[in-house]
């Protein structure tokens, strides 16, 4: 499967906006209770464009996968044991896959993409949290070499807060 991967363009925030409410009702269906009407909003999409820190990856000319990439987190980050203490670190946020073309392998093929690219910027380490009610995404980043470093609780709940180092 070929995925193309770009910065996202404020062209794009209403199919961002429309996947992720698909998602959520996919995630929904499956008892996990992590995103809602109020977080993520469509602002937050609008925001990460206005930043340059959001990606979508196509496939077929169609979004299959929207992320953010930054080195903004939330004061709970501070709880997390961080392996490394370095500046040249990024934090995944919002990683989401379309239920369109879920269970095809995209996040997966999306965290090897984003890590080869991080790895040529010189980036040592990508930092993210992770819902624990969350098993699918909890399962995709542990298989791919994420460690739990401590936890946050935000108003969903408890998330796990994960380390790669590069």
């Amino acid at each position: 499967m070929k995925i193309i991967y770009r910065a996202a363009h404020t062209g794009d925030a209403d199919a961002i906006f429309g996947l992720v409410q698909n998602a959520i009702k996919q995630m929904e269906s499956n008892n996990i209770f992590q995103w809602d009407s109020i977080y993520p909003d469509k602002e937050d999409f609008e925001d990460d464009i206005r930043k340059n820190c959001a990606y979508v990856g196509l496939i077929d000319e169609r979004i299959a996968v929207v992320y953010a990439l930054n080195r903004e987190c939330d004061e709970q980050y501070s709880c997390g044991s961080w392996q490394y203490d370095g500046d040249d670190h990024i934090v995944i946020h919002r990683l989401c896959v379309s239920p369109e073309f879920q269970n095809m392998g995209v996040a997966g093929i999306t965290m090897r993409h984003i890590e080869d690219d991080m790895r040529g910027r010189g980036i040592k380490a990508i930092r993210l949290d992770v819902f624990s009610e969350n098993p699918y995404a909890v399962r995709l980043y542990q298989k791919n070499g994420y460690h739990r470093v401590g936890t946050a609780n935000w108003r969903k709940g408890e998330f796990y807060l994960m380390e790669k180092l590069l």
